[in-house]
């Protein structure tokens, strides 16, 4: 059985792993309590102490806003620390599952990105991860780097539909970007991927892969499938109205790309089947969600 070794075990995404990956591994997860990603040393230390067949990088510093005003943290745990990692993996010679974003494309598109389209992102925390993947590329030769987008999921500390919840609760309406399009994506269906790509690891599969869940919606359409999903499984909201404005009308510190959507023609490939539609994450994601609430 493969010694699995997981970072960033207590994220939203890690938590789903530690739930899932048992099936094909026994896994060794490690939190920012046990592994500090900007040290150096510490990461190579723990890396050789567990001695994992495959490493899967779900750590990253993913304040989009706040990374604006601490580029150097979000450099050190998204760039800096993915390099070192990978590194380890090649002296190892063992393959290593990073996870990427969709904030590396500057929105500029109207079709889904390909893996190949090219790339510029708008702010630190896409210019940083996309510094991670070259920092990857350069020091590996056996590597996946998945791509992902609009991640949400039960565990964490919060996310787009917990916060949508939580607003939903104390308000009568809210105020949602409507000029925004991507996919959003379930820690689930991403924690299955991951988990359905390590058995399959192979040298010719190497590379950079996009997953999202399928469909597109903007994050005014999110919400409002979030509210509609939410009061059929019984959620008690006070919310009556979603108003759609423009990305002006919420100004951010950090630059967000206005259409990042992924093509995912290629891991679909790779996996024999397309990934479901988000509408049905956010449903599964919800009645868990809700469980855990009563």
């Amino acid at each position: 059985m493969k010694r699995i070794l997981v970072t960033g075990i207590n994220g939203q995404l890690g938590q789903e792993l530690s739930a899932i990956l048992p099936s094909v591994g026994e896994v060794i997860g490690v939190g920012r309590a046990e592994l500090d990603l900007t040290e150096t040393e510490a990461i190579c230390q723990v890396i050789n102490q567990v001695k994992p067949d495959i490493i899967v990088n779900a750590a990253a510093y993913t304040a989009v806003d706040k990374a604006e005003s601490e580029p150097e943290l979000a450099e050190a745990i998204n760039a800096i620390a993915p390099g070192t990692i990978a590194a380890e993996c090649e002296k190892l010679a063992i393959p290593l599952i990073h996870i990427s974003t969709d904030y590396v494309f500057d929105g500029s598109q109207s079709s889904p990105y390909q893996e190949t389209d090219k790339t510029n992102p708008l702010s630190v925390y896409g210019k940083s991860k996309l510094a991670g993947e070259i920092a990857i590329q350069n020091n590996c030769k056996n590597y996946i780097i998945l791509r992902t987008a609009w991640v949400y999921g039960v565990g964490g500390k919060g996310n787009f539909v917990k916060t949508m919840l939580r607003l939903g609760k104390e308000r009568k309406e809210i105020r949602v970007v409507a000029d925004q399009i991507g996919s959003p994506t379930c820690t689930l269906d991403l924690a299955n991927t991951i988990t359905q790509l390590i058995p399959l690891f192979q040298p010719e599969i190497t590379g950079i892969y996009n997953f999202t869940n399928s469909g597109v919606a903007s994050w005014y359409d999110f919400a409002v499938a979030i509210f509609e999903e939410a009061k059929l499984l019984g959620w008690d909201l006070q919310l009556e109205r979603v108003i759609p404005i423009t990305t002006p009308e919420y100004p951010t510190p950090a630059c967000r790309p206005a259409y990042s959507v992924l093509a995912c023609g290629k891991i679909s490939t790779v996996l024999g089947t397309f990934p479901p539609h988000w509408r049905q994450g956010l449903r599964k994601m919800l009645t868990e969600l809700f469980k855990t609430t009563l």
